[in-house]
């Protein structure tokens, strides 16, 4: 018969007579939290330095801004070249023109022009002016001619010459471009010219 042995528990590899020693444990805890902390931690550095890079940009382009502001500022403040009276425009120039026009415009003009040979009583006689101011013409060389300004609260402009005894006279007044003429002809006749102020204006 064959003798059998008891069978001896096989042993891990390793040095003979050791025991097997266990794997170590992962603390799965503290892993994991440093996981979070150092995500949170890099977001953190990322956005400050995102932060800090947009707000450089922004401070270049305000500064930016304010310096081109500047530059515009200061070329507006710069004068025209050739002083005051070259930076006029033509429409300053213009309301002047008008300006010397309206006042060529309020004058009153009284003329007496023919012939008017003296009488007995003397020259031609001429009187001109408005309701409130009347004066005396005299009548040379053949014409008579008188200006005064014009005065709005005038009634009325008006111009009279009468011969003295004979002659062939006209007369006329202006007034802010309107005219009236009148004749007379031979003896005492008198030549008379009228213009009245109208009640919406104007002169006829």
């Amino acid at each position: 018969m064959t003798q059998q042995y008891p069978q001896q528990p096989q042993q891990p590899y390793g040095a003979p007579g050791q025991a097997p020693v266990p794997p170590k444990k992962r603390k799965a805890g503290k892993i994991a939290g440093l996981g979070c902390l150092g995500v949170i931690a890099i977001a953190v550095i990322a956005g400050v330095a995102g932060g800090s890079s947009d707000s450089d940009d922004k401070g270049g382009k305000d500064k930016a801004a304010v310096a081109e502001g500047q530059a515009k500022t200061g070329e507006s403040k710069k004068p025209a070249a050739g002083g005051g009276d070259a930076g006029k425009s033509d429409s300053g120039k213009k309301s002047d023109d008008t300006k010397k026009d309206d006042a060529k415009k309020k004058v009153v003009v009284f003329k007496v022009w023919g012939t008017a040979p003296a009488g007995a009583l003397g020259p031609l006689d001429i009187t001109y002016g408005s309701d409130s101011d009347t004066r005396q013409g005299s009548f040379k060389n053949g014409k008579f001619e008188a200006t005064l300004p014009l005065d709005d609260k005038a009634m009325y402009y008006n111009v009279m010459a009468q011969l003295q005894g004979s002659g062939d006279i006209n007369c006329s007044v202006t007034v802010d471009g309107e005219t009236k003429k009148g004749h007379a002809a031979g003896g005492y006749n008198i030549c008379d010219a009228q213009l009245s102020s109208g009640l919406l204006g104007g002169w006829n």
